[in-house]
């Protein structure tokens, strides 16, 4: 299984608990080009400071404005609450390489082994912890698949916040056991869009019988947030700030493939938002700017939501209500609203702001997969590799595989990192569909995308 140049390369390379970041990398600092402002949905003008403070905490607009520092020192407290679960393992995927006889070296950052079972929680404490330190009585927010609302529901009960989120209709009847996790810790979970607020129940008027979209949540957790004194809103994706704290995972995975010389050439993420594979890339993506090193980076994206392969890059709304920022993103327009039978998160119409500017300045490739190929590449690491990984992951798994094949032709040795956001226990429903045959590819048409297009706003 092994071979000789591998036998000082362990299956598992783990970090001392003194190695975990106590900085949170801020890859903007090394962009020539920086990502657009989010701009006032009433004025279209790049949005102030103090016009953000009603809705998000202080601190995390601070950090989410920040182009020019570096590294920001992450706080003790969150530092401590990192190390009940991290560092997280590098793992080489020594049984994966031997079933396909790839000459490639195949290795995965897992960041499923905490109670949410996701990364999110690296972002959903920091978040948490800076309500707190306001003061706040509680935050709102949204969530898809439910990896961001149990990581945040977790994390509130950590420090005695109260926690409302709004999750996507489809994924709370698909997802019950999910949901009652985020219950377990505390939180209030409400199907999206509902009858509890105004933009809810617009929502519902315009498309009856919708089964959602993380827009229609996040105008709903957006409206809460603002019309509840002591509250704010948090997000678990798609913000400069979200992909700030994500970047422990990439800092950790490259002090760990430091610590045995080895250098990655293809670094693989799912795409949805951005907070996975933006954490992922973040410190390799700051020596490819800087000119020091060079990968190739691929962002993976479901068929059915392909905000990067088939999206315009362009300012659009945040959130299908139109009562959120504008930011300039790939976005497949903010009234998309993907298939129901699209399994798992990756669902949101727009990607972040950091990852469009890089994507559109050709720092990356983006590539999307089929919901059939991407559980079949599921199932086959899971009998491999012995971890049941999320429907978000696989979308990697995919594509590491589709990589190390592609080695076994040209006989090429590379080394291929993919990032295992988590795992995928709470969604079983989906593995049911598909083992019984019942789980679809669509694809949505040419049609479809432009007729959402064709209402993203006018931006000079």
């Amino acid at each position: 299984m092994k071979t000789e140049k591998d036998k000082n390369i362990p299956y598992k390379i783990y970090l001392k608990e003194d190695e975990i970041p106590t900085q949170w990398y801020n890859v903007r600092a090394d962009m020539k080009n920086k990502p657009a402002p989010l701009l006032n949905p009433g004025t279209l003008e790049p949005m102030k400071a103090e016009e953000l403070y009603g809705v998000f905490c202080e601190e995390l607009v601070k950090q989410e404005l920040d182009n020019e520092t570096p590294y920001i020192d992450i706080p003790g407290e969150i530092v401590s609450f990192y190390k009940m679960y991290r560092p997280s393992p590098l793992v080489r995927a020594y049984c994966l390489e031997e079933k396909l006889q790839t000459p490639a070296k195949i290795y995965y950052k897992f960041e499923g082994n905490n109670t949410s079972g996701s990364h999110k929680l690296n972002s959903a404490i920091a978040q948490a912890y800076y309500a707190k330190k306001q003061g706040l009585k509680g935050v709102t927010t949204e969530t898809g698949a439910g990896q961001w609302g149990t990581a945040l529901s977790m994390a509130c009960s950590y420090f005695g916040l109260d926690c409302k989120v709004y999750m996507v209709k489809v994924s709370y009847e698909q997802k019950p056991f999910r949901r009652e996790v985020m219950r377990t810790y505390g939180a209030s979970v409400t199907p999206s869009p509902s009858t509890e607020t105004e933009v809810g129940k617009k929502i519902l008027s315009e498309h009856p019988g919708t089964t959602g979209s993380l827009g229609c949540a996040i105008s709903e957790a957006v409206e809460k947030a603002v019309t509840s004194e002591g509250y704010r809103y948090v997000l678990g994706s798609v913000l400069n700030q979200v992909l700030l704290h994500q970047s422990v995972i990439g800092l950790e995975t490259k002090k760990a493939l430091d610590k045995y010389g080895i250098k990655p050439d293809i670094i693989i993420g799912c795409a949805g938002g951005g907070s996975n594979l933006g954490g992922l890339i973040s410190p390799f993506m700051g020596e490819k700017l800087r000119g020091e090193a060079d990968y190739r980076i691929i962002a993976v994206e479901p068929a059915s939501c392909p905000s990067f392969t088939r999206g315009r890059y362009a300012y659009d709304f945040c959130d299908t209500g139109k009562v959120c920022p504008l930011a300039k993103m790939y976005t497949l327009g903010c009234d998309f609203i993907p298939a129901p039978n699209h399994a798992g998160g990756l669902r949101y119409h727009g990607m972040s702001s950091i990852l469009s500017q890089l994507y559109d300045d050709k720092y990356m490739e983006a590539v999307s997969v089929s919901q059939t190929s991407v559980f079949e590449a599921a199932e086959e690491f899971a009998r491999i590799e012995g971890i049941l990984p999320a429907p978000e992951s696989s979308h990697a798994i995919k594509v590491a595989i589709d990589e190390a094949l592609k080695c076994k032709e040209t006989g090429e040795e590379k080394n291929i990192v993919f990032g295992l956001t988590g795992t995928g226990y709470f969604d079983m429903v989906a593995y049911e569909k598909f083992h019984d045959g019942l789980m679809e590819n669509y694809v949505p048409t040419d049609e479809e995308l432009n007729e959402s297009l064709a209402k993203l706003p006018e931006v000079k």
